[in-house]
């Protein structure tokens, strides 16, 4: 990744929220917090509210007067407001991990209406998917994945070994990840 310089004219394009100038911050500088964040951070989630957090709180500081005045600090300016963050965030780890601990018996909450549509919207994708592939792909994923069904079953379902299965199984998934990518292609999601 090729590192960028900026000037007084590029900090002024991102004051005015020019949207190319703000699109290729966000894009250049979500590269290079996401390369950081990954190797500190287990959870994709919070490598991307960090993220969202870390820009957040540089666009509002770019738009205070006399936020940023050097235009060539502004690399080590957004690095120092990631830093901050994420030490925010590895102390509310933990105190959570306090609170887990030592619990508190909270009402347990379901998922939200978001989350059930979410995983409804999936579920119907990924049935789409399978539908695509050749059956005895489509058989396999289904067995495996959908019903769970413990793979000694599934062997015998299919009349083969364990090691046969695994490159039945390897191949499957090729198909599908195949077919996924192509239907991603083809809906510009």
């Amino acid at each position: 990744m090729e590192l960028e310089s900026f000037d007084e004219a590029y900090l002024k394009r991102l004051r005015a929220a020019e949207p190319a100038t703000c699109d290729h911050f966000v894009a250049y500088f979500g590269k290079l917090l996401f390369i950081k964040l990954r190797s500190r951070l287990r959870s994709p989630q919070a490598i991307e509210d960090i993220r969202q957090e870390t820009f957040a709180r540089v666009f509002t500081k770019l738009g205070n007067e006399g936020g940023i005045r050097n235009p060539a600090s502004l690399g080590s300016f957004v690095n120092s407001v990631c830093n901050n963050v994420l030490l925010e965030h590895y102390r509310s780890s933990s105190r959570n991990d306090y609170l887990e601990d030592n619990p508190v018996d909270p009402p347990d909450k379901g998922p939200s209406i978001d989350e059930k549509l979410v995983t409804k919207q999936t579920q119907r994708h990924v049935r789409q998917i399978l539908s695509q592939l050749p059956e005895k792909n489509r058989r396999i994923l289904y067995a495996l994945f959908i019903e769970e069904k413990p793979k000694d079953q599934v062997c015998q379902e299919f009349g083969v070994n364990r090691d046969y299965l695994r490159v039945l199984l390897h191949r499957a998934k090729q198909s599908f990840r195949a077919a996924f990518e192509q239907d991603e292609r083809g809906t510009g999601s």
